[in-house]
């Protein structure tokens, strides 16, 4: 039973001195390779400049997306067909089409709105505001707000034939439904997300092909030591396990680089937005990347440089006869 029990310990100690050598191995192949990189400081910056631009340019057009789509089009229901009623339509008028027009099959909902609440909101949504206070008359006329009851399968208001219908009803000088506009919009985004996708795919491939490049010059620079290295036992996985690390390095230091730009850049255009949305009586706040964003960009990045200097490392050594 003792035998036993000291044959376990000592398998356990082997595999605890096999883990701590492991570890050295990598911490020694870790610090190494920094330090390559920092004896080749220009060629370093120069390499991790190129990789901060490629990552900064789809990682700002995400960033920016991503503020657009919190930017609100209007402050009210978009879901409706707004009614304007020809000047010479009162506000008895008004009230007899809305009577009427409530019993029609397909509308939920009518809002009343008086030429007086149209130029108020007019006033304050415009930015025109002291202009509007010099008219001598309000040039607004009734407006009938419709909410469609019907939807389609979609979720969009089917409104087609309800709009022709409202347009060529008496009274009324033309309808708009104002859901196009977010419609329009939303179409856009998703464009501008598709373009997005495609160019991260495109600049990842950027910077899986620098690093590479990058490490097979290493490689080539450093081709004696690795051969001296090879002929007195080295192994492949050592030889090898510098310039993974390498790789690593470039791709972190590029998209730190590369999250400080977006910092850099968020800052300098927060001032003339928040003046430009000024103008228009509104507020918005530039939303910077969250810090889980941030983390996954620095993950991102150091695993297409591991991909990146796998490839070149996979390659070229095989040409040494190594690996």
């Amino acid at each position: 039973m003792a035998r036993q029990h000291a044959v376990v310990k000592q398998r356990e100690g082997h595999l605890v001195r096999q883990i701590r050598a492991w570890g050295r191995r990598h911490v020694y192949s870790f610090m190494s390779s920094l330090g390559t990189l920092y004896r080749n400081r220009l060629g370093t910056l120069l390499t991790v400049v190129v990789l901060g631009i490629a990552l900064v340019l789809p990682l700002g057009l995400y960033v920016t997306l991503k503020n657009l789509s919190r930017v609100e089009p209007v402050s009210r229901d978009l879901g409706t067909i707004s009614v304007f009623l020809t000047p010479e339509q009162d506000q008895a008028a008004a009230r007899q089409l809305r009577q009427e027009w409530a019993a029609w099959n397909g509308i939920a909902n009518i809002r009343l709105i008086s030429p007086a609440e149209a130029f108020e909101e007019f006033r304050q949504v415009s930015g025109f505001g002291a202009a509007a206070q010099a008219l001598d008359i309000n040039p607004l006329p009734w407006v009938l707000e419709v909410s469609p009851a019907a939807l389609q399968d979609d979720g969009v208001p089917n409104v087609a034939a309800l709009l022709e219908r409202l347009e060529q009803h008496r009274g009324v000088e033309f309808a708009q439904y104002d859901l196009k506009w977010l419609q329009r919009l939303q179409a856009i985004l998703v464009l501008a997300q598709a373009v997005v996708r495609v160019l991260m795919v495109l600049f990842s491939l950027a910077v899986v092909f620098v690093v590479g490049n990058t490490i097979r010059l290493d490689i080539e620079n450093r081709r004696e030591e690795i051969e001296v290295m090879s002929l007195v036992g080295a192994t492949a996985s050592f030889v090898r396990r510098p310039f993974l690390y390498a790789g690593l390095w470039y791709s972190l230091l590029g998209g730190l680089l590369a999250l400080l730009i977006l910092m850099i850049a968020m800052f300098y255009l927060s001032r003339p937005i928040e003046q430009l949305v000024a103008a228009y009586e509104g507020s918005f706040v530039l939303q910077p990347l969250s810090g889980s964003g941030a983390a996954m960009v620095l993950a991102g990045s150091g695993l297409l440089g591991l991909i990146g200097a796998g490839l070149a490392v996979r390659r070229h050594l095989r040409t040494l006869n190594i690996g």
